[in-house]
């Protein structure tokens, strides 16, 4: 008889964890021909479309662009919050909060300059986002609550808020749906490129994928994250006031969410509505794990996923399959990825008895 056994595998080489991300995502595809046939398309013009439609001429090009800024942002919020064992699926919410507060700033100073306002409304909606992540961190720290429901919960909260303003005070007059006035026109992102939507949140949130990665890696709360992520007890042996790393982690997670909400008002909608967000921060989570936490990982990932959102529409027309084969698509690049994150760390023994 055959015995299956999983123990611990010896730490692998530093760029097994580099090469991981690119295997999955080729693995991915390789998968993903299967829904596709299934679906009757041709492959090989399934996949030239979905490259096309999203890299293919100036216009898709930025559009990739412009779709992989909210990913990056949420992305980053999850991965930067996971690595300090703060798990945070509230990204979604925290990006409601941060949309809120920007509509509310945006509508409530139309007098002031542009150069004044856009900054306003950005810490405005990184401090909402914030402070929405740090109510379960505080309830994690404090009472130990499970993080994972809380912040799964505080989404449908904070839904629930933003649908009570838009039936409520933030409901545009004469309007019987759910959405806001538009924001001063002095609170729009800057278009950085004629003809486009290539607005400032764009190369902030690429920006931002730096200084992650700076925090993580070069500084003294970049340690310690890491430490209270590796085993909180030690941790907290060696001096470090673990509840405090948690609660700054909450605040720089949900901000970073908050920051994806501001975009979404300030450079593509102008006003709030409840389809603000597509799922932005559910698919942050796929994003984060893809690349693998690390937030150089997480900006080539939400690009990636930015390329599977835009070609799509291309690939249906020209191909013929079901745009919802995208979904399918993000799904299988997470199941790919979990389980290579598992091999990594353990390895399949086979016995004979």
């Amino acid at each position: 008889m055959i015995h299956m056994s999983i123990i611990k595998r010896k730490p692998l080489p530093g760029w097994v964890r580099v090469v991981i991300p690119v295997a999955a995502v080729v693995v991915t595809l390789i998968l993903a021909a299967i829904p596709i046939l299934f679906a009757g398309g041709n492959l090989g013009k399934a996949y030239y479309a979905l490259f096309y439609g999203a890299l293919g001429n100036r216009f898709n090009l930025l559009e990739t662009f412009v779709k992989s800024s909210p990913l990056i942002l949420t992305g980053l919020a999850v991965a930067f919050a996971f690595r300090a064992r703060f798990w945070n699926i509230g990204a979604e919410g925290q990006l409601f909060a941060g949309a809120i507060m920007a509509t509310v700033v945006g509508v409530a100073f139309p007098g002031l300059p542009a150069y004044i306002l856009v900054p306003f409304v950005m810490v405005s909606g990184f401090l909402a986002g914030g402070l929405w992540a740090a109510l379960p961190a505080f309830l994690k720290t404090k009472w130990k609550v499970d993080d994972v429901v809380t912040t799964l919960l505080l989404n449908y909260v904070m839904l629930h808020i933003m649908g009570s303003l838009l039936f409520g005070p933030l409901q545009a007059p004469g309007s019987s749906w759910p959405i806001s006035v538009g924001i001063a026109k002095a609170a729009h992102y800057p278009v950085l490129i004629a003809r486009s939507r290539f607005h400032l949140g764009i190369p902030l949130a690429f920006a931002l994928v730096f200084v992650i990665w700076f925090i993580n890696s070069k500084t003294v709360f970049g340690y310690q994250a890491k430490g209270v992520g590796i085993n909180i007890r030690a941790a907290a042996f060696g001096g470090i006031n673990t509840n405090m790393v948690i609660l700054k982690t909450a605040l720089i997670s949900g901000g970073l969410a908050g920051l994806a909400g501001v975009g979404e008002v300030c450079a593509i909608q102008f006003h709030l509505l409840m389809d603000i967000s597509p799922g932005y921060g559910y698919t942050g989570i796929v994003i984060a794990m893809l690349g693998n936490l690390h937030p150089i990982g997480v900006g080539l990932a939400a690009f990636f996923f930015s390329i599977i959102n835009v070609g799509a529409q291309t690939m249906s027309r020209m191909a013929g399959v079901p745009v919802y084969i995208s979904g399918v698509i993000e799904g299988v690049a997470l199941m790919v990825m979990l389980i290579f994150l598992l091999l990594l760390e353990y390895k399949i023994r086979w016995k004979r008895s």
